[in-house]
């Protein structure tokens, strides 16, 4: 199984250079895989959590790429309707060629009502218009004299049963995001008997990254949160549910969190190390 990380690409804290210094710690640590969010309008309903300064995902990870070499490079998750979807693909071809095939396009509908109405993107269609984008998405990539994209891994995120339809129809992998183990087991059967005979999408969940010094409990404790223990035996439980890669979010809701990235840096040491004696 691999481990990714959410780096996070918004905030305060956050410039060029602490983007760098993340990038080189992900790939130093040994993590697979460097993904960031998306946000174009940081209208009010994002800036509670999300704040600007917010790095755009694409001009981020193109920038990425150059100061990495191994890690892949992704995004957790890109709001579809925000973008034309010949755009989106335009885009990721050209990421995914230019790092060298190291591209996951992680995407979602999304949830910010203002942003929406910022962008002039009607917010009770993101569903229809995020499928419809995805399936145009897929048949500009299979023009390969065009847009050589390769074969860039589609993650789809959603825990309705719309969107776990459309992981199975259009994704390479479900893409859940932080969620309780409990619900994670409740998603995987679900999409188990929504495909039918179709074939199961591959199973990417993004935890959140929480390393506490007591034991967290109760029923309400997500996958990631608790003591060092507990996220490990969180990432074996993941494991043995079929998870191909888990992605590891260590950013908790508080914008002042990316004023002191080391914190985080320092938890993501913990859990690569002891992940690697564990394996």
């Amino acid at each position: 199984m691999k481990i990714g990380v959410n780096v996070p690409n918004f905030g305060p804290g956050t410039d060029p250079g602490v983007l760098r210094a993340w990038a080189r710690t992900v790939e130093g640590l040994g993590y697979d895989l460097l993904m960031v969010s998306d946000h174009v309008a940081i209208t009010p309903d994002v800036a509670v959590q999300y704040p600007a300064p917010f790095y755009e995902p694409f001009t981020t990870l193109s920038w990425l790429a150059g100061v990495t070499e191994r890690v892949r490079l992704g995004t957790t998750v890109l709001v579809v309707p925000y973008r034309h979807p010949l755009l989106v693909a335009r885009m990721a071809a050209n990421l995914d060629a230019l790092s060298g095939g190291r591209l996951v396009l992680g995407a979602g509908i999304g949830w910010a009502k203002q942003e929406f109405e910022a962008l002039g993107v009607p917010f009770e269609r993101r569903g229809k218009l995020t499928t419809e984008y995805l399936r145009t998405i897929r048949a500009a990539w299979a023009d390969h004299d065009d847009y050589r994209a390769g074969p860039i891994p589609l993650w789809l995120g959603g825990h309705s049963d719309a969107g776990l339809r459309r992981a199975i129809d259009l994704g390479d992998a479900w893409h859940p995001l932080r969620l309780t183990m409990d619900s994670f087991r409740e998603g995987l059967s679900r999409l188990e008997k929504l495909a039918g005979d179709r074939p199961v999408p591959a199973f990417a969940p993004r935890i959140l990254l929480r390393v506490t010094g007591s034991p967290a409990t109760g029923p309400d404790r997500r996958a990631g949160e608790g003591t060092l223990d507990q996220v490990l035996g969180d990432l074996a439980q993941l494991r043995a549910l079929g998870a191909e890669t888990v992605v590891l979010d260590p950013f908790d809701a508080d914008p002042a969190e990316t004023l002191h990235p080391e914190v985080a840096w320092r938890d993501l040491a913990a859990v690569a190390a002891s992940w690697k004696e564990n394996r």
